[in-house]
């Protein structure tokens, strides 16, 4: 799945601070699989966000800023 991940969306939802929990969409066309759940500050906080996440099924990552 990880190569059907464009590198601009990526780098369009890598935050310049904090984090950004991503969640990705494997039936959606290439380029358009990654979309924006919430950005959050601290680590701890994006964390606990995608561990209460209700549907268990939904692929999610957590994008670092880059400062």
């Amino acid at each position: 799945m990880s190569s059907d991940v464009t590198d601009e969306e990526k780098n369009a939802l890598t935050p310049e601070s904090g984090f950004n929990l991503v969640g990705i969409d494997p039936f959606e066309s290439h380029g358009k699989k990654l979309y924006l759940i919430e950005h959050y500050d601290r680590y701890q906080d994006a964390l606990n966000a995608k561990k209460s996440r209700e549907n268990p099924d939904e692929y999610m990552i957590l994008y670092r800023g880059m400062s």
